[in-house]
């Protein structure tokens, strides 16, 4: 797993492995990340399907109610796709933006 932190945040990213196996890489490493906002690049898996991101669902819900942001970024799939609670967006612009705007909200306590 390739980790690139930006202040709170931490962008996690994956080279040449299936989508199964970073999940299981994610929830082995997720001890050390869950008190950083998370944003997971699933940029590089060409082959993505709404189950895919779905996959992650039960970690992202554990880490928003950790009071940290989960953002999935991939333009494979559309966010219509997943469930509402679920973050996804097309781009790393779009996820630090969001990651951003969390933060604010949670600094208004709301």
């Amino acid at each position: 797993m390739i980790f690139t932190k930006e202040g709170s945040l931490i962008i996690v990213s994956q080279e040449e492995i299936s989508i199964e196996r970073f999940l299981q890489n994610l929830e082995n490493e997720y001890a050390k990340l869950k008190n950083d906002n998370l944003v997971l690049d699933l940029l590089g898996f060409s082959k993505l399907t709404p189950y895919n991101v779905i996959s992650f669902l039960e970690i992202a819900r554990k880490h928003k109610k950790n009071g940290q942001s989960f953002v999935l970024v991939s333009d494979k799939v559309s966010y219509d796709d997943v469930p509402e609670e679920m973050s996804l967006v097309p781009t790393l612009q779009e996820a630090r933006d969001i990651v951003e705007m969390e933060d604010i909200e949670r600094d208004l306590g709301l």
